[in-house]
């Protein structure tokens, strides 16, 4: 492999301001310079990127999410392209 053609791969903390939710990980975005950083739990500061969904605000993840009726949607579709007999 070619080495220095690669991101640095290190700790961030992605933030949802959404939910007042943040959650510390790892990624290439630590590369940044221009991020802003926070003061996490553990005493560090790290780099901070703000997201506009997360697990804590997804309807899917939180259990908001609507339940379509798809039998109906299934049987209209059904009767609208059903194939004729040819007489």
């Amino acid at each position: 492999m070619r080495s220095d053609i690669h991101p640095s791969y290190g700790p961030v903390v992605f933030r949802d301001r959404a939910a007042g939710f943040a959650f510390l990980t790892r990624s290439t975005l630590a590369s940044r310079t221009d991020a802003p950083t926070v003061e996490w739990e553990d005493g560090e500061v790290y780099p901070v990127f703000d997201v506009e969904i997360s697990s804590a605000s997804h309807p899917f993840y939180t259990g908001q999410m609507r339940v379509v009726d798809s039998a109906g949607r299934v049987e209209r579709f059904r009767r609208r392209y059903e194939r004729q007999e040819v007489r």
